[in-house]
């Protein structure tokens, strides 16, 4: 059964050029794998309006609970340039025990490895006792609105319900069974516009200068540190990404100025009590003369940007002790249970059923010549063979 095999899987998901958002054969490959096995694969095509269409998939195996996703995306970033690479980024190729390609760790890699051990159970003991789906997206590395989110609204308007959900990412930072993200710190997006009068840079009393006040405020939110951390999670961190007056000359002193931050938060913080304390400190810094004597307070707006996403830790011991105990099994190593990094699609998951993820080691992904050691794949697969076959047991007694 050629599915068993995690490199033959890769390489042809790699071989498909799905550069978000297009589907690229990406999820027809994947189609082409997971229905000899017996699951019923189902297309979705998300749209809403200003953004691309994104083609998704769910594929289902068995009727019963419990009931096991595994989840992810065959999207991958853009390539850059072609010819900085030692290897063509679709060709899948190996050399030196490291298969080549765009998406070959994120997160095609994880999405290769989950079907062959799918496979390998089938072959040995049958279907699980239960049911096991795919939860795969075309709009992970883009704006993340056709996706994940649509899809899992989709799957649920028909009935679907989860038990618990394994999403594939690459989670390891050195070796593989170094760490599973059990959690993530919400991110919250803001731009602040400071409101100036334009003049003559040799005349600055008959101007006001927005640029000062924007200093201020910027560095009102970057100190002090909104926290110091908290058991499970890493101090909140917030940093001005920007800062803009669409002026191009030197000698004029601009009208107004943009500042755009984001902040990583962890849960000390709720959406409302963050929202709260980033316009407290903004008020306070408006009020301060420091930057402006004899000015007014300076005169800002806050707008907040769409779809924040919120903190979430999960706390279930049949899931998280099943991949702790296959990833001891395989490797010997005991990982660690983190909520390091930035965002994933498992902030929607979590909303649906106990979500966590582990995938390849992830040093390479987005890189030019982003590859996987060949030997990875075989061990990844083994852990989620044991993994499956653990937590069905412990699930379903």
């Amino acid at each position: 059964m050629p599915s068993t095999d995690p490199v033959a899987n890769l390489q042809n998901l790699i071989r498909c050029p799905s550069v978000t958002p297009a589907e690229g054969g990406a999820l027809t490959a994947l189609a082409a794998m997971l229905s000899p096995l017996g699951f019923q694969v189902q297309r979705m095509m998300a749209r809403e309006d200003g953004t691309p269409d994104v083609e998704n998939l769910y594929a289902r195996l068995g009727t019963e609970g419990p009931h096991l996703m595994f989840a992810g995306h065959t999207d991958v970033v853009p390539v850059g340039t072609e010819s900085d690479w030692s290897h063509p980024p679709f060709a899948a190729e190996i050399a030196d025990g490291m298969l080549f390609g765009r998406g070959a760790v994120d997160m095609k890699g994880g999405i290769a490895c989950f079907v062959a051990a799918m496979a390998r159970v089938i072959a040995r003991n049958g279907a699980p006792k239960g049911s096991v789906s795919f939860l795969i997206t075309g709009d992970e590395e883009g704006p993340s609105i056709n996706g994940t989110i649509k899809l899992l609204k989709w799957a649920a308007d028909k009935g679907e319900r989860w038990d618990a959900c394994l999403v594939g990412e690459p989670t390891n930072p050195e070796s593989l069974g170094d760490m599973i993200k059990i959690g993530r710190r919400g991110s919250l997006s803001g731009a602040i516009t400071v409101h100036g009068v334009q003049g003559h840079a040799a005349y600055p009393h008959l101007a006001d200068n927005p640029v000062r006040g924007a200093i201020k405020l910027a560095e009102a939110l970057m100190n002090p540190p909104f926290d110091a951390g908290t058991e499970n999670f890493q101090p909140s961190n917030l940093e001005v990404t920007t800062i803009d007056t669409g002026n191009a000359a030197t000698n004029v002193i601009p009208a107004r100025v943009t500042a755009k931050f984001n902040i990583r938060f962890n849960d000390r913080w709720s959406e409302d009590s963050l929202k709260a304390e980033i316009r407290r400190r903004l008020e306070a810094a408006a009020a301060d003369p420091l930057l402006r004597p004899g000015r007014q307070p300076i005169r800002f707006e806050l707008v907040w940007a769409d779809r924040p996403s919120q903190v979430f830790l999960t706390r279930n011991e049949a899931l998280t002790g099943a991949l702790s105990t296959a990833i001891e099994a395989i490797t010997g190593k005991t990982p660690q249970l983190s909520t390091t990094g930035g965002t994933s699609d498992a902030r929607f998951i979590k909303d649906y059923c106990p979500v966590v993820e582990f995938g390849l080691v992830g040093q390479t992904m987005h890189m030019v010549d982003e590859r996987v050691a060949v030997a990875d794949l075989e061990t990844l697969t083994a852990i989620y063979e044991r993994f499956i076959e653990g937590w069905f047991a412990n699930a379903g007694a």
